[in-house]
């Protein structure tokens, strides 16, 4: 999509300067004259009304989202979301690219595997930089490192795109990979069972729970995909570029308010999800900070993408057997004009 002139500025002040931008500096999309006019006067413009969908039920790693509706950041661009929870096998990316919701929340290696099958998305926002996945072990088993991950079970969902990269990487000498269950009660019973986790989620129930977890981080492996990232059709980023910045900006600056002043947005989160308790909540917010900010070029570039990650994730999908090569043009899969 060519942008050769980019809205400078909030697309709600009052006044705009409109210079030549590159896409890779965040800049607002190409608007027409009468897009300018009517966005200096919001009471002008009518409320949108979209729907974003979650690739999970309400947690903290859809903080930001939950807290730009909490505090009326949405509706401050003339936006009325409609949050839809998500669950397992809720086809996010499917519903995304055939229409049935204009925007969604997935992870960037899912968003590469689904273009591959042909499903046109793209991701727009990438709030959390570093990825919280990990391998969750007991401190009492005496592995500290990955290649201690050894004569012993791995919970891993086959259907995990890191555990084909973690074969090529490490050695994994009498390791028994199982499906995981979905629940930590396995781990709690077994002290050489390992188990997928996130950071901010598994390994805090599992202390409740008297365990002992140690968080093995699959970034540290190299494997770091983009987290809760947003996205939306191509045909969406073609037709309405004004309703992507508007939506990109208040999803910016939700997940800004979320990780410095979380508590009402994770009041709500556990009112729509009464398992995730608010001491779980603030651990999350708190794990999940450095995980956002890890990497910015700059202090207010949160949610920023880089050509070169996009790249090395495909390389590594297709190292790990999950993609064939060539089979995506990681370019095409996010858009980092927004």
């Amino acid at each position: 999509m060519q942008r050769l002139l980019f809205l400078c500025g909030c697309l709600w002040a009052g006044v705009f300067v409109v210079s030549g931008c590159s896409s890779d500096k965040a800049a607002p999309p190409k608007v027409t004259t009468t897009e300018s006019a009517s966005s200096s006067n919001p009471e002008s413009k009518p409320i949108d009304d979209v729907e974003l969908a979650l690739n999970w039920l309400p947690e903290a790693e859809h903080g930001g989202f939950y807290a730009a509706d909490v505090h009326g950041l949405f509706a401050e661009r003339q936006l009325r979301v409609k949050i839809i929870p998500g669950g397992p096998g809720v086809p996010v990316i499917q519903n995304v690219a055939s229409g049935k919701v204009m925007f969604g929340v997935t992870n960037a290696d899912q968003v590469l595997l689904q273009r591959a099958q042909e499903a046109d998305v793209v991701a727009i926002f990438a709030p959390i930089q570093q990825s919280p996945r990990c391998i969750m072990v007991h401190k009492k088993s005496g592995i500290t490192k990955f290649d201690d991950l050894k004569d012993m079970t791995l919970a891993i969902n086959v259907n995990q795109t890191f555990l084909g990269y973690m074969k090529k990487k490490l050695p994994l000498t009498n390791v028994h990979v199982v499906p995981y269950a979905g629940s930590i009660a396995p781990f709690l019973e077994d002290e050489r069972l390992g188990q997928q986790a996130y950071s901010f989620s598994e390994p805090f129930l599992a202390e409740q729970k008297g365990g002992d977890p140690l968080n093995l981080m699959v970034s540290d492996l190299g494997f770091n995909p983009y987290t809760s990232v947003l996205i939306t059709r191509a045909e969406v980023i073609e037709k309405q570029p004004v309703l992507v910045y508007r939506m990109v900006a208040a999803c910016r600056l939700g997940w800004r308010k979320y990780l410095d002043d979380p508590a009402k947005t994770n009041e709500h989160i556990h009112s729509l999800n009464q398992e995730m308790g608010l001491e779980i909540l603030a651990f999350g917010t708190r794990t999940l900070q450095p995980l956002c900010e890890a990497g910015l070029s700059a202090p207010d570039r949160l949610g920023e993408m880089t050509a070169e990650r996009w790249t090395m994730l495909a390389e590594q999908l297709v190292e790990g057997g999950a993609l064939k090569a060539g089979a995506v043009d990681p370019a095409k899969a996010f858009d980092g004009g927004f």
